[in-house]
């Protein structure tokens, strides 16, 4: 699977630069590779974040998580999503299993990673105790 370097130059905007609040990547299986499907500004929330992935098809995602630690010291997260909602085609399931380390080889600064096949999987909750 090739990666467009679309997707790593966005990457490290979001890295360095935070340029953007979040990445959705998607697979273009006719041309067999990861391209960028949307960017988020850093204006946006979390719930623009989760409107953006389908309900019914997979998709990678990066995003960059700010939070407060115990001591109320402002950090941030990037965190890498792949998306795999149970209702998607299972040979898209497939694909995007047997891409996604390949992929994330490429987005060089991932801090966490997180599996989800429904939105609670993936709810502020969880990216807020894995973040710490």
């Amino acid at each position: 699977m090739a990666v467009h370097d679309d997707c790593k130059l966005k990457f490290l905007e979001l890295k360095a630069k935070r340029t953007h609040r979040f990445i959705v990547f998607k697979i273009e299986e006719k041309q067999k590779q990861v391209i960028v499907e949307k960017l988020g500004e850093p204006t946006e929330s979390y719930e623009d974040f989760t409107k953006c992935l389908p309900a019914d098809e997979c998709r990678y995602a990066v995003y960059d998580f700010d939070y407060l630690t115990a001591e109320n010291v402002p950090k941030s997260r990037i965190f890498f999503i792949a998306w795999s909602p149970d209702t998607s085609r299972i040979r898209s399931k497939m694909i995007y299993a047997s891409s996604k380390d390949r992929f994330k080889r490429e987005l060089d600064g991932i801090q966490v990673e997180l599996q989800a096949t429904d939105p609670t999987e993936m709810g502020l909750d969880v990216f807020k105790s894995r973040a710490n």
